[in-house]
């Protein structure tokens, strides 16, 4: 007899994992509060990247649909400034391997018709903590991965592991047609310019084909945290130009032509970094498994967000399947999220670091990575593998090693 897993949340790792499950012969009955055609045409939602070790899971699973459509992102073009648009540093590298940004509004919709050729349940419903109660007498297995709204109240703030309790960037996005390409590759052009934030600006494929998508990360109380009842598309994208004409003048060089993609192509707000407890106590005396978003958090200033939520995914998926046949006690459920954390928690404390004034030791290997292309590389691969940039991205003696030894081999 299949067992049953039920999954609340249908987007990059709801959709991954139930899929997944079903490949495995489990029975999924997944839930959605929108149909893919209301997210097809809705508002955009993020401003995801996935690098290539994220991509070959999803290749793994018959889930990489968009290869030879989406536009290429070929390295990272990196560039810190004073606020008087002086430069500390800049440098470019590329990487072996592409990484790809697809619309949430492609990505969802074509998932989930994936999710439903397979043979899982897709329901449309909006599911309360009521309603998740009733759904746990049915189901061996309750995954929430839906990190919004009242459900995910149901899991607590895990303290120890939350260095923040408020945004520390207000957020905005838009999706650009008409961007100038960067003459070398196309490249995550990361922009910091300080005391203002952050601009980012890369290659995605939308709803209406390739484009480029331009986010920005104002530190708070700063001049960039400036959107609060900024609601109409044009306001948006004049804001987001004179933003980058006044702090990033070389980005508002690529984008003073540029369009939005369509009138819901734009984004604002801001985000607490947080960690909760992976396992919600329902007032039932069962339990409900957190995964994704629901219990890590990060700020998007490293664009870990959806690469977040396929390793936890695919982490999940594996655990389930080495469970064998036993029962899925909340014991269960705090190891497996423990044996995600293992992972993950490199990139939220990498993500946080980041949103700190750069250290000295950091600024250094910053402004050394323009004249060293191997630690420039290193720096871009952090980005698709988080732990590797430790213990010398945190760790001063680390990091005078590293930059000892670059000086001594000449580079």
């Amino acid at each position: 007899m299949m067992r049953r897993v039920a999954i609340v949340g249908a987007g990059q790792s709801g959709l991954f994992l139930g899929v997944g499950l079903l490949d495995a012969g489990f029975s999924v009955t997944l839930f959605s509060n929108r149909e893919g055609a209301q997210i097809a045409n809705g508002r955009v939602m993020s401003s995801q990247c996935m690098f290539h070790p994220t991509l070959e899971l999803e290749r793994r699973h018959g889930l990489e649909l968009w290869e030879e459509k989406a536009p290429p992102i070929n390295g990272l073009a990196y560039r810190w400034a004073t606020a008087e648009a002086q430069i500390h540093t800049e440098f470019e590298v590329s990487r072996a391997r592409p990484a790809l940004s697809i619309d949430q509004r492609v990505k969802v919709p074509a998932w989930m018709d994936v999710f439903v050729e397979r043979g899982g349940d897709l329901r449309i419903e909006d599911v309360s903590p009521a309603m998740l109660e009733d759904i746990s007498e049915e189901y061996e297995l309750v995954v929430v991965a839906a990190g919004k709204g009242d459900i995910a109240g149901l899991f607590p703030t895990d303290e120890e592991h939350s260095e923040y309790t408020r945004p520390q960037r207000a957020l905005s996005l838009a999706y650009l047609s008409g961007v100038e390409p960067r003459p070398a590759f196309g490249a995550n052009d990361y922009n910091v310019v300080d005391g203002v934030g952050e601009m980012f600006l890369l290659p995605a494929l939308t709803t209406t084909g390739p484009c480029e998508i331009l986010t920005i990360e104002g530190i708070i109380g700063g001049p960039m945290d400036c959107w609060d009842g900024v609601r109409d598309p044009a306001e948006h994208l004049a804001l987001t130009k004179d933003l980058a004409r006044r702090y990033f003048p070389w980005i508002y060089d690529r984008i003073r032509n540029a369009e939005l993609t369509d009138s819901l192509g734009t984004l604002a707000g801001k985000v607490t970094p947080r960690v909760r407890k992976p396992v919600a106590h329902l007032a039932n005396g069962r339990h409900a498994l957190g995964m994704a978003d629901v219990v890590v958090v990060n700020d998007p200033i490293t664009g870990q967000g959806s690469n977040n939520a396929a390793r936890c995914a695919e982490s999940y998926l594996e655990s389930i399947l080495q469970h064998g046949e036993t029962s899925f006690t909340s014991d269960w459920m705090q190891a497996t999220f423990n044996r995600y954390w293992d992972f993950a928690r490199w990139g939220t404390t990498w993500t946080n670091s980041m949103l700190r004034p750069y250290p000295e030791h950091l600024g250094r290997l910053l402004k050394a990575a323009a004249h060293d292309p191997e630690l420039a590389l290193q720096i871009a691969n952090g980005f698709s593998n988080p732990p590797s940039l430790f213990p010398w991205w945190d760790d001063p003696q680390t990091a005078d090693a590293v930059l000892t030894e670059a000086v001594g081999s000449g580079k």
